[in-house]
């Protein structure tokens, strides 16, 4: 059975789809806002290859010397935002359409399922202090069923 990675197009459907969201965040009178501070020129490439390691592909992320624990590290102590996650999330289903993955209803639903899930559970669960994060956080792996 084909992985999630593989049925989005390897790494390759994968960066199309993080610069495809990267864009439409951007524009997001609401979500740029979590990009104000600035961020890496590599955004995209590194947000791929997270997604590829999370969705049954290759540990494409752990190349760059960083792991899920500095990962969520920088997504904490931001308190709650429910609402730019929400949009975040709408902007990650239109970039499946603007790539072409949206036409694939069950690769869409998983894609949606996870990026949800990672958006307003993992990356917000420590929305008080980025020093609550622990050592030795893994990235959680997602297939067609879910979280693994």
């Amino acid at each position: 059975m084909r992985t999630v990675y593989e049925a989005a197009g390897a790494y390759h459907g994968l960066r199309l789809l993080a610069a495809a969201w990267h864009r439409r965040v951007m524009v997001d009178e609401i979500v740029s806002h979590a990009f104000s501070h600035g961020f890496r020129a590599d955004h995209s490439d590194r947000l791929a290859a997270y997604w590829s390691e999370a969705l049954g592909g290759p540990p494409a992320f752990s190349v760059f010397d960083v792991d899920e624990t500095d990962v969520v590290r920088l997504h904490s102590g931001n308190g709650r935002h429910e609402v730019m996650d929400r949009r975040a999330i709408d902007c990650f289903d239109r970039a499946l359409e603007d790539v072409g993955l949206a036409g694939d209803e069950e690769l869409a639903r998983v894609l949606h399922d996870y990026f949800a899930w990672v958006t307003t559970t993992t990356m917000s669960r420590f929305h008080r202090s980025a020093a609550e994060v622990p050592e030795g956080l893994s990235i959680p792996r997602w297939s067609w069923d879910g979280l693994q």
